[in-house]
């Protein structure tokens, strides 16, 4: 493989069929098990609106996962290269999906909301600056065709 390449793999099983597998649209769960050596299963299924199961996790909330968790580690690693110390991090992430009225739809963008707390007010700037630097690095967000914006609030 060549350096800097990483691959991925996972297993997702579907676990609906209520007997008569997709004999019909409402015959059938959106039931999804993800799984991957060594770490725990995640219960996953469509979006409420598309006939899935509110309590586990669907593919939109999953891709909202990955940007937000990617920008944070992104974040960590620009704030420590600029000698910032963070003390606290929570994002109150948001997601716009679009149905185009054919079956299909698309994210139009994601607006990660990063609560940051610093541990002197002399690095609040450089905290600011960090989060550019993170979505420059952040794998995901390079990775997907709609905006993905920040409105962090820093403090010490």
């Amino acid at each position: 493989m060549p350096l800097g390449d990483h691959r991925y793999a996972l297993t997702a099983t579907w676990t609906g069929n209520r007997g008569t597998g997709t004999s019909g649209y409402r015959d059938y769960a959106r039931d999804v098990t993800i799984s991957i050596d060594g770490k725990p299963e995640l219960l996953a299924s469509a979006d409420r609106p598309f006939r899935g199961d509110r309590s586990r996790w669907n593919p939109e909330d999953l891709l909202l996962a990955a940007l937000s968790e990617c920008h944070l580690l992104s974040y960590l690693h620009a704030c420590v290269s600029a000698g910032v110390v963070v003390t606290e991090y929570r994002d109150e992430a948001t997601g716009l999906m679009r149905e185009d009225g054919r079956g299909g739809g698309a994210f139009v963008e994601v607006t990660l909301r990063p609560h940051v707390r610093v541990a002197d007010p002399s690095m609040i700037e450089a905290a600011q600056q960090a989060h550019h630097q993170a979505n420059e690095w952040c794998f995901i967000a390079n990775s997907v065709n709609f905006p993905v914006l920040h409105e962090a609030v820093v403090t010490a």
